[in-house]
C-alpha cells in the first residue's frame, strides 16, 4: 500500500514537467512602404495605354506573417482596390495623372488581427507630364461626424495640403448646410481658417479645393460636422 502511494505521488510530481510549453502566438509584423515613394511623383510605371500604367507596388517583409493585402485608393474618385499577395510586391494596372494612397495589412491565420502599415500618397504621372495636380487636401478639424462648440457663434476649419511639386498656392473654402457646400472663401493663403459662423443645433458640410501656382486644382472628399 505505502509503495503504491509513492507511486502516484512520484507521479504527481512529474506530470507538470511532461506538460508542452504552450507556445506564444505572435501578431503580424508592420509591413515598411517602399515604392512608390510617400508624397512624391511616380514615373516608373509601364504605359499600356494612354491613361492607364502598371505600377510595381513593393514593401519589406514582415515577421509572423503568411500574407499580404495591398489596399490602394484613388484619392479623386474615391474608389478603392484590395488585392492579396504571398510575396512582398504587387503590380496593379492604374490610371495615370491620378493622385493615390496605399499602405499593406498583415496577416496570418495563427492571428485572428492583421496588423496595418503606414498610409502613403503618390501621384502617377504621366509620360511627359511636368506639372502635377496636388494632393486633396486632408482634413483635420473638425473630424467627419464630429460634434463641434462654437465660441460666440464661431469654429476653426483646419487642413492639411501637399503636392509632389511643392507649390500650392491657396485653397478654396466650402461650406454649407446640405451636401453640395459652396464657396465661403477663396484664394487662402494657409491651411485654417478662422471665425467661420455657424448656429447651434445644424449640420455643416465642408470641402477645400487647392490650387498650385500652374493652376492645378484638386477638390477633397466632402466632410460634415454637428454644432451643438
Amino acid at each position: 500500500m505505502t509503495r503504491l502511494i509513492s507511486t502516484i505521488i512520484l507521479l504527481i510530481l512529474v506530470a507538470p514537467a511532461c506538460k508542452k510549453k504552450e507556445r506564444t502566438v505572435l501578431p503580424p509584423g508592420k509591413a515598411m512602404l517602399i515604392s512608390p515613394r510617400d508624397k512624391e511623383a511616380c514615373t516608373t510605371g509601364k504605359t499600356i495605354s494612354e491613361t492607364e500604367s502598371i505600377l510595381l507596388f513593393e514593401w519589406s517583409s514582415a515577421s509572423n506573417t503568411e500574407s499580404y493585402r495591398l489596399t490602394l485608393k484613388n484619392l479623386k474618385t474615391g474608389e478603392v482596390i484590395d488585392k492579396e499577395s504571398k510575396v512582398n510586391n504587387l503590380e496593379l494596372r492604374i490610371l495615370k495623372n491620378t493622385p493615390y494612397s496605399w499602405f499593406i495589412s498583415s496577416s496570418s491565420s495563427k492571428f485572428a488581427n492583421t496588423t496595418q502599415s503606414d498610409i502613403w500618397k503618390f501621384y502617377n504621372s504621366g509620360p511627359g507630364e511636368t506639372s502635377n495636380a496636388p494632393f486633396p487636401a486632408e482634413i483635420t478639424k473638425p473630424l467627419m461626424g464630429q460634434t463641434v462648440t462654437s465660441t460666440n457663434g464661431k469654429i476653426i476649419l483646419d487642413w492639411e495640403g501637399s503636392d509632389v511639386d511643392g507649390d500650392i498656392s491657396n485653397f478654396d473654402v466650402y461650406i454649407g448646410l446640405n451636401n453640395t457646400p459652396v464657396l465661403l472663401k477663396s484664394n487662402v493663403s494657409e491651411s485654417i481658417l478662422n471665425d467661420v459662423a455657424v448656429e447651434s443645433g445644424k449640420t455643416y458640410f465642408w470641402k477645400i479645393v487647392t490650387r498650385d501656382t500652374k493652376g492645378n486644382t484638386s477638390g477633397s472628399a466632402i466632410f460634415q460636422f454637428v454644432v451643438n
